[in-house]
Order: C-alpha cells, then structure tokens, then sequence
C-alpha cells in the first residue's frame, strides 16, 4: 500500500488527468495485467476522485467529498480531517471518537509535527486504537491536520499518512492559487472601471446637458443610454459575460460618443449570430473600444472610423477592434504591454491582454497592429468553450 501511495501521489503531482485514468482503468482487462498493476491503476483512480473536491480550499464540504477516497488510499480504518478551529469530517469506523478528532489533532496543530497516539476505546470490537496525526499545510503555514487511525501505527501507515497528506497540501496550494487568481482578476476589473468613470462620466454628462436645452427628448435618450451603461459597466456579480452583452455595452458607449462627435466619429459593426453567446471575461472588450476613441481618433483632424469585428473560426472567435486613427509607436506599445511603463493609453490593453492570458494561456492574449499615423487595429482570439468559463 505504501508503493501504491506513493505511485498515486507522483501521478496527481504531474497532471495525469482524471479521463486519462478512467481511460486506463476501462482498458486494463484488455491488457492481461498483473494484479500489482491493476491495484496500481485502482490507486491512480481513486486520487483522481479525491482531488476535485478539495480544489475548493478545506472546506466541510470538500473535505466530506475527498474523505473516502483518502481513507481508501490509506487503507486505515478510519480518518479524519480538521482545519485549524474545528472538526471537519471523521469518516469510517469508531465513529464514537469523532467528538474526540479535533482534540487528537490540537498538538499537530500547535507545532506542526507528526503525532503518533494510543486511543482509549473501551469497545473490544472497535479498530480504532491508534491514531497517526500529520499536518496540512498552505505556504509553510499549518492550517488543518489529517489523522489515519487503525489497530496498529506502524511504520507503513505513518509513511502513507505522510505521502496523502503532502498530496492534499498541494491540492490546498492549487486552491489557494485559484483564489488569489479570482482576486486578482476582480481587482484588474475594478482597475478598468476606475479608468473608465472619471474621463467618460464627464463627457458624457457633459454632453447630454448641452441638449437640455435645445433637444429635451434627445437628452432624455441620452440619459437613460448612460444610466444603462454604468449599470452594465459597474455590476457586481460574475467574472464573464456573453458577446451579446459585451456589445450592447459598447453600442451605448458609442451612441455617447457620437452624440459628443457628431459625424466626426463612423462605426462599423460587422457581428457573425454564431459568435453572440460566447462567454467572455467581463469588460474585456469596451476597454479595446474607448481607447481607439480617445487616442486613436479624439485629436484626429476629419473623420475618424471605427471598425469592430466579430467571425465565427470553428473552435474560436475572431474579434477585432480597428481604428484609422494616429497609431502607437510600437516599441512604446510594446513597453506598456509588458508592464514596463504607465501610459494614459495603455492601461486598458494591457489590462484586458493580463486577464485574457489568465483566463486562456498565453497564446490568447492580445495581438496590436499599430504604427505612428497608421491607426490601431487589435485582434483578440477566444474559445467557444474553456474549463471555468460560462456566464452566470
């Protein structure tokens, strides 16, 4: 058991995928194996189920979901997981020593060292008579403890206890990042609406008040067309959206725009239906948009054009956003992508290529065409579909 323990931990480590070992599993009668292999197939499975559920952090529920399939790994009799405050699941036999986990653990918990104890049980048929007590832990911090319990604390359970608990701290560590992930990205969010509010709201505004006056009813539609806007851009629930919505934000920022433009600033949209219910990440688009307006074509003499895009391409959706307007020097532009510098006019792209190599891997972050007088034209890639994306 305590090979295939160690198999099991080796595998997870390295990102055997869950299907990869069902695939395994459902073929190994088919290749006549030993039964050494087949325990060691059986290990592999049963690590593959325990790991999902304590992605989430160690949580009651989490831990309640992944406490058979580590019990099972163990082969103990029993076993029990707490965090650093309370008991959250004892599972197997001897469930009368439940009320007594947390206590066994409190040491472990206190100094972060393996515990080996004698368990009093006055029940002659209980198996509960020793207990192995070994730490969880999330950046060298000790934040629960997992406890083996069996009629013997041998020197092979203390081994397995050991191997499943660095296991779970590196599901623990893989929660932890997922988290710090999901702050992050919220923080870069709030950053686009800080940019966003103070340049737009005073414009707008501005401009829906010069038609009081003279076009009552135009300032009314103005109005309600700002008031939807900033009720899209400041929501507060859900990291993606759909296409659709994503651009009917943009549709209201730029009737803003023209009001204040006049027939100085032409759009043209050019959105394939197949691609309007692709979830995306939240406000990655307009960021795209207010920048080709505001330093692409707001100090431009005549005409400015914007042209936005949206292709079906199989698995992904092409979109880009294409202004003729007076273009970036590339080496600036490349600077302000790569973080190097602070630019009035790159906050926003680089916000948007941040988040979108979060989301997706780097090979979708955002692609710029763009030169001195030559206008901008950014193209962004994204999948149909992706692990984790959907919009709620």
């Amino acid at each position: 058991m305590e090979y295939l323990v160690g198999v099991a931990v080796v595998a997870v480590l390295v990102g055997v995928p869950a299907i990869v070992l069902w695939r395994v599993m459902r073929g190994r009668r088919d290749l006549g194996t030993s039964p050494a292999e087949r325990a060691t197939f059986e290990t592999l499975h049963t690590a593959s189920l325990a790991g999902p559920p304590l992605r989430a952090g160690l949580t009651v529920d989490g831990a309640q979901r992944a406490s058979r399939h580590l019990r099972e790994l163990l082969g103990s009799a029993a076993l029990a997981i707490t965090d650093g405050e309370r008991l959250l699941v004892y599972d197997g036999a001897g469930d009368h020593h439940a009320e007594d986990a947390f206590e066994h653990a409190r040491a472990t918990l206190q100094d972060g060292r393996t515990q080996v104890l004698a368990i009093d049980c006055d029940l002659l048929e209980c198996p509960v008579r020793n207990a192995v007590v070994v730490p969880l832990t999330t950046d060298e911090r000790v934040v629960g403890a997992l406890t083996a319990y069996g009629t013997h604390a041998s020197a092979g359970l203390v081994r397995a206890a050991q191997e499943v608990a660095g296991w779970v701290d590196s599901q623990l560590e893989l929660a932890e990042l997922d988290r710090s992930r999901t702050l992050l990205m919220e923080a870069e969010v709030r950053a686009l609406r800080a940019q966003i509010s103070p340049h737009f709201i005073y414009n707008s505004l501005t401009t829906i008040a010069s038609f009081v006056r003279t076009d009552p009813e135009r300032a009314r539609e103005l109005l309600l067309e700002f008031a939807d806007f900033t009720r899209y851009s400041f929501r507060r629930h859900g990291e993606f959206t759909t296409l659709a919505e994503e651009l009917r934000s943009i549709d209201r920022y730029l009737i803003l725009e023209r009001a204040r433009f006049g027939d100085q600033l032409q759009v043209t949209l050019r959105i394939a239906p197949e691609v309007l219910p692709v979830a995306v990440p939240f406000l990655c688009l307009q960021p795209l948009v207010e920048n080709a307006v505001r330093h692409g074509l707001e100090s431009k003499d005549g005409v400015g054009r914007i042209s936005i895009v949206a292709e079906d391409a199989g698995a992904e959706c092409s979109i880009s956003v294409e202004d003729d307007g007076l273009g970036m020097d590339p080496d600036r532009l490349r600077r302000v992508l790569a973080g190097e510098t602070a630019s009035d006019g790159g906050i926003g792209l680089a916000n948007v290529d941040e988040r979108l190599r979060q989301v997706y891997g780097d090979e979708y972050g955002l692609v710029v065409e763009t030169g001195r007088g030559a206008g901008t034209k950014v193209n962004v890639r994204l999948p149909k579909y992706h692990p984790g994306v959907s919009a709620r």
